[in-house]
């Protein structure tokens, strides 16, 4: 891989959250003014803008830049934010995601044309310059770079100190190697490190000529910072920096060498004690605590934790079968150093919800103003971590209950007012950990599932006759909007009508092994419910044996296993149930997939939701951590069955989805 496209990689993965961060703040600033808001927005697009150049891409450089110009007079006060003027800003934001993806696939971005985007901007621009607000970012005071590197006097005219601050007060200058092929980028990255010791009084080149482009080599900075010289020093020094002078402000400085690095006292004073070091050293390894790691290479490590996970069960079973002592003792390290990689592994794979959750405000954004309508979007628990096998799948359910919400269930705000409620309708997202579940809410506070209405579309659609909609219970009408090709919009527009959501949203979540709950009240609201677990890799199992054959239960879906007498088996209609501590529960027999079960003598209560059920085994041979295969890439999806396991002998063991089953 060259130089240019390792810079690529990291240029796209530091731009793609800096757009993130931009279209998060657009939304803010959207519903009212907010300083901190814009200073992110600002930060942001600046640094977008200054990595766009860098790099070398034009067409995004050209963009960003004049999108700068609309924030700066935002910023000053001369302007403020209008629905037109955010619908055209989240235009070219998606413009800029377009060049990202042009780029990262390998472009330079010119595949994407803006200068329509570009030219509506300037329009605007062009309309609130007439009363004389400045447009360009605020720069500071021209400075005469130096032309030799001994001159004394660092900068021209310089503020000293901050006032009210007693902390002292650096003169640095850094010099780059020669052999540096973007000093600008590099002297940047310095500049940037000691910023986080301290508060930058002013620099030669400018951070924001340095954005542009312009370094000559050597960079000068005042700084105001209580680290010390020794820990400023090591914040600047890097790879490709050939000296760092320090000396306090105001003190000539000697001429600029090219000793190494590791020199001590540029000033000609003794280094500090190395206790002075610590904070740079706190941050470099912050650094590498967020190395960014292909996904793809994640995978093939957890596969192969998987294979040790399946060969740990072989090893163990050999040695319970020889009983040699000192086996037993390494394969009783082997199990402990696997467990603790799998662990790891497992944490390393879990994900923050906010990587979904951060897309939906503007999904919200955009849903209600094509209805028409006022929703305010609360998020919450977006820390909450999954594994990324459970996330892949989260987003499109996710988005669809999101529209669901925004569509069907919040109403017109004239409705609303009519209704006493306020104009502005509310939706909660939510997610926290219960047990060894995630569970995830959205709430609205709209006109709730009128249950009337969907038993007359089922009937309409023939689904079901009037007299069986009659007969339905609220949650099993509320079920028929699971069904496919199920809507209770009257007419088809962007947004909905075609029959297509929540069908797809239980598909999805039933793939993950998770569970869709519906809580409605007419008038106040609804809630969709998603229960789901944090993995779907590994998983606790208890294997059990129906006519001979194994068959391994998820151990989260077991409430009791009891002794069973066929005798003590009642009808009820088709269905055979047990009294079993009080309580009726349904027998359900697995005889088409496993043989006949009427003589097992052990029951396995398990639970789905609130509901139970019992199945029928011969013998529970105990419980132990399996990896999980799904077969849908194989032979399609089973009802009833969520994967394969293979076990320490090499049996190929079905895994029953008890959500499914029941």
């Amino acid at each position: 891989m060259s130089e240019f496209e390792a810079y690529r990689s990291l240029f796209v993965a530091e731009s793609r959250e800096n757009h993130e961060n931009l279209v998060k703040y657009l939304l803010v600033i959207e519903k009212g003014s907010d300083p901190e808001a814009i200073g992110e927005i600002f930060r942001s697009i600046h640094t977008l803008k200054g990595a766009s150049a860098s790099m070398g891409f034009s067409a995004l450089e050209h963009l960003c830049h004049t999108m700068e110009d609309v924030f700066q007079l935002i910023r000053n006060g001369t302007a403020t934010m209008n629905p037109d003027l955010g619908n055209l800003l989240l235009s070219c934001s998606d413009m800029i995601e377009e060049m990202l993806d042009d780029i990262e696939a390998g472009g330079d971005s010119s595949s994407v044309n803006p200068e329509e985007n570009i030219a509506l901007l300037k329009d605007w621009l062009s309309l609130h310059q007439a009363g004389g607000a400045v447009v360009k970012p605020v720069a500071e005071p021209a400075v005469k770079k130096p032309e030799k590197k001994e001159a004394a006097a660092p900068f021209l005219e310089p503020p000293s100190a901050i006032p009210g601050d007693s902390r002292p007060v650096f003169d640095v200058r850094i010099t780059i190697a020669n052999e540096c092929l973007m000093k600008d980028v590099r002297a940047l990255l310095a500049v940037n490190n000691l910023e986080s010791l301290g508060t930058i009084i002013t620099s030669a080149p400018t951070k924001e000529q340095l954005d542009e482009g312009t370094c000559d080599g050597s960079v000068l900075v005042r700084i105001a910072s209580d680290a010390g010289e020794e820990a400023l020093k090591t914040a600047a020094l890097g790879s490709e920096i050939a000296a760092v002078t320090i000396v306090p402000a105001g003190t000539p400085m000697a001429p600029a060498t090219a000793d190494p690095p590791a020199a001590s006292g540029d000033s000609g004073k003794p280094a500090a004690p190395a206790k002075a070091a610590p904070p740079a050293g706190a941050d470099k390894a912050r650094e590498i605590k967020n190395l960014r790691v292909d996904i793809h290479q994640l995978d093939h490590i957890m596969n192969l934790v998987e294979d040790l996970v399946i060969n740990r069960g072989r090893l163990k079973q050999i040695a319970d079968e020889h009983k040699i002592k000192e086996m037993d003792e390494a394969i009783g390290m082997v199990e402990r150093s696997v467990s603790d990689l799998q662990n790891l592994m497992m944490n390393i794979r879990m994900i923050p919800l906010n990587h979904i959750f951060n897309r939906l405000p503007r999904v919200v954004r955009d849903t209600a103003q094509y209805d028409g309508k006022e929703v305010e979007f609360i998020m919450e628990g977006g820390e909450t971590e999954l594994d990324r096998s459970v996330m892949d799948g989260l987003n499109d359910p996710l988005l669809h209950l999101i529209r669901n919400a925004v569509n069907h269930g919040i109403e017109s705000p004239d409705a609303r007012e009519k209704a006493g409620k306020n104009r502005k309708g509310l939706v909660r997202l939510s997610a926290h950990r219960d047990r060894d579940n995630v569970i995830i809410e959205l709430t609205d506070d709209g006109g709730g599932i009128n249950v009337e209405t969907v038993k007359a579309k089922a009937v309409e659609k023939g689904m079901i006759t009037k007299d069986a909609a009659a007969a339905l219970s609220t949650d099993e009408a509320i079920d028929l909007l699971f069904q496919p090709g199920f809507s209770t919009a009257d007419k088809i527009t962007d947004i909905s009508g075609r029959g297509v959501g929540l069908d797809v949203v239980k598909r999805a979540i039933e793939s993950l092994k998770g569970t869709v709950r519906v809580e409605t009240n007419p008038g106040k609201g609804t809630t969709f419910e998603l229960l789901l677990p944090p993995t779907m890799a590994i998983v606790d199992v208890m294997i059990v044996r129906i006519s001979g054959k194994r068959i391994a239960i998820p151990i989260k879906s077991i409430i009791e296993i009891a002794n069973y007498q066929k005798d003590s088996t009642h009808r009820i209609g088709r269905n055979e149930t047990i009294l079993l501590r009080d309580e009726v529960i349904q027998v359900s027999r697995l005889d088409d997939m496993f043989g006949n079960s009427d003589d097992c003598p052990v029951l396995v209560v398990v639970q789905y939701q609130k509901r139970k059920c019992s199945v029928p085994v011969d013998v529970v041979e105990g419980q132990q951590e399996v990896v999980v295969k799904p077969i849908s890439g194989f032979i399609g999806n089973i009802r009833g069955i969520s994967g394969l396991t293979i076990l320490g002998d090499g049996d190929v063991v079905p895994v029953l989805d008890v959500n499914t089953m029941m």
